[in-house]
């Protein structure tokens, strides 16, 4: 089977194509996410943290020497990247946990009486319950 034939069977089985319409929601998801988080959840907790903008936040290592920036250890913006990584976390649990909760049956049902036996298995049962008595 060549390469080729391989790659077209995989490419257009279901999970593959539903893989991709993930990862394309997953990435517009992701920026809903940040602009939520930088715009909407950090500026109320820097209010309450002393006015601090997280994503300003960073350590000079290497000052600024004429053309030539400086280099900064900006660890605001990974504070930024950890709130959105609780966040977006969240909302999959929470998505997954809706959808459980969907799929689950409304009441799970007594199992089903056992079917009466048939003839065959009433005469089977006769003849072992005179064996038992002989024996």
């Amino acid at each position: 089977m060549s390469l080729l034939k391989e790659f077209r069977e995989f490419a257009i089985r279901g999970n593959v194509i539903d893989l991709a319409v993930a990862v394309i929601i997953g990435a517009a998801f992701g920026k809903i996410v940040s602009s939520f988080v930088g715009d909407i959840v950090m500026p109320p907790l820097g209010v309450l943290v002393g006015g601090v903008n997280f994503s300003d936040l960073a350590v000079t290592l290497r000052a600024a020497e004429g053309d030539k920036p400086a280099v900064l250890l900006a660890y605001g913006k990974f504070l930024q990247t950890i709130f959105d990584f609780i966040i977006v976390a969240f909302a999959v649990m929470m998505a997954v946990k809706g959808i459980n909760a969907l799929k689950r049956a409304p009441a799970e049902e007594a199992p089903a009486a056992a079917p009466e036996p048939t003839a065959e298995e009433k005469l089977l049962a006769e003849i072992r319950d005179l064996l038992r008595q002989k024996a």
